[in-house]
């Protein structure tokens, strides 16, 4: 049976747990997923047992399963790493949580551009930005920032190639085609399809759309 994504929002499997998050049209949570505190672009999706916290996430994202985005932290600078510190309430009645760490938390936010690729088990630490067009590969450990449309792989993630030329890429960026609106994808998809990025950049550059 067909998936039938809707421009209302996000499909979401069951089994989710979503807390403060919100998503663009025609986007899909996987099941078993864990959202918090994130936005997801239109089109984007995850496929079933993400992690995601602590993110913005862009337009026609592709998130493989089990992929961990924005793990949290341990106060490695403290005398316990343990979550007693500032979950003191699940300890002592009386205590309450540590506010101030939660807050700093929540704003080492991930940032992933549009037409993304992370691949199946990747993880990205918090405060790490995806350029526009990058793949990241299964399995890897992203610990830096990811140039636009340059693929990583390993732990930690390193560049493996360019997935096009530079030029090639700065022309994508410009002409922004994730910004199109859903019809004008549609008379589109063809050429997306079956044209090479050149031909389809030809076609399309300085194109009025309507």
């Amino acid at each position: 049976m067909t998936r039938q994504l809707s421009p209302e929002g996000a499909l979401v499997h069951p089994d989710c747990t979503i807390r403060d998050s919100d998503f663009g049209a025609y986007t899909e949570i996987g099941a078993r997923s864990v959202i918090l505190n994130s936005t997801m672009g239109d089109y984007s999706y995850c496929a079933r047992g993400c992690d995601i916290a602590n993110a913005r996430i862009g337009k026609f994202v592709n998130i493989a399963a089990n992929v961990r985005i924005g793990p949290t932290d341990h106060p490695t600078d403290r005398a316990s790493l343990h979550h007693f510190l500032y979950r003191s309430d699940m300890y002592w009645p009386e205590e309450e949580p540590d506010s101030r760490f939660f807050e700093a938390r929540a704003a080492r936010r991930v940032t992933i551009g549009h037409d993304v690729w992370i691949g199946h088990g990747a993880i990205i630490r918090p405060e790490i930005t995806i350029g526009h067009g990058a793949v990241v590969g299964a399995g890897a450990v992203v610990t830096r920032d990811v140039a636009p449309y340059t693929v990583v792989v390993g732990v930690p993630a390193e560049k493996l190639r360019l997935r096009f030329p530079k030029q090639v890429a700065r022309r994508l960026t410009e002409l922004a085609w994730w910004d199109w609106d859903h019809d004008r994808l549609r008379l589109a998809l063809s050429d997306f399809r079956q044209m090479e990025v050149e031909q389809f950049l030809q076609k399309y550059e300085g194109v009025t759309l309507h």
